[in-house]
């Protein structure tokens, strides 16, 4: 406002204002209050700008699943309803489903030993290149 004009409006010293002051103040209130007005608007879209951008995720846009931030719900989780007539799922192979067994390898007929033995040139461990002992089982257990 104009630097003249007192800061304090009161009914007193309003009173005591010539009509061209007072013109004068009504006229800086005005711009004043357009000046507000705009600021307020400028403010609200804002806030309209921040609720859209808040309400987005990696679901509804192009945002990384990373940068969304996850929300407790408020309500918690409401016990299962015993409505349905189908028994619940146990884990493991279900009633009905063939099954499938991988194929073994079938008898072991002999078994080699091969214990490791001192590399010459770096001193390492290493298996033996023939077998030490071998073993055939006879007949069947």
């Amino acid at each position: 406002m104009n630097q003249n004009l007192p800061q304090e409006l009161d009914r007193e010293s309003l009173n005591q204002l010539s009509k061209e002051q007072l013109v004068e103040i009504i006229l800086e209130q005005n711009k004043v209050i357009r000046e507000l007005q705009k600021t307020i608007l400028q403010l609200q879209q804002e806030v309209e700008r921040l609720k859209v951008s808040r309400d987005l995720d990696s679901s509804n846009s192009s945002k990384p699943p990373s940068g969304d931030i996850h929300k407790k719900s408020e309500n918690k989780k409401a016990p299962p309803q015993e409505e349905s007539n189908q028994p619940k799922k146990r884990p493991g192979g279900q009633p009905g489903h063939q099954g499938k067994t991988r194929k073994g390898f079938g008898r072991i007929d002999r078994y080699e030993i091969l214990p490791p033995t001192d590399c010459l040139c770096c001193g390492h461990k290493a298996f033996a290149p023939v077998a030490v002992k071998v073993e055939k089982q006879s007949g069947r257990c």
